[in-house]
């Protein structure tokens, strides 16, 4: 058996999950629509911008916080972006799961 081999297998598998068809399809359907993509694109950036800040040891600002909620109130009124980030949250299930698997591997062997 060889490792790598499996590994390719199983980053094939993620590739062709049911969880990554349905993010393709749920992020085709949402930059169909021009409004929900500038909605979305509004709310990464933002939430990059306060991931960085907070990752350097800063305290979002209050008016730095009510703009990513109010963005954070648009995404959840609309089904296109909401639909990805459902989509996103399976994946990534999939991914803790499989992390967690790998983890324990680790530790078996560590002893």
């Amino acid at each position: 058996m060889n490792v790598y081999d499996k590994a390719y297998d199983l980053a094939k598998a993620l590739k062709d999950s049911s969880e990554a068809e349905q993010l393709k399809t749920a992020k085709r359907a949402m930059e169909a629509d021009p409004e929900a993509s500038r909605i979305m694109e509004g709310f990464r950036e933002r939430q990059m911008e306060l991931q960085q800040k907070m990752m350097s040891g800063e305290e979002p600002t209050e008016a730095e916080m009510a703009s990513i909620t109010k963005l954070y109130e648009e995404i959840a009124g609309n089904p296109l972006i909401a639909s990805v980030l459902e989509a996103e949250r399976q994946l990534a299930v999939v991914f803790e799961d499989i992390n967690r698997l790998l983890n324990d591997v680790l530790k078996a062997i560590a002893g």
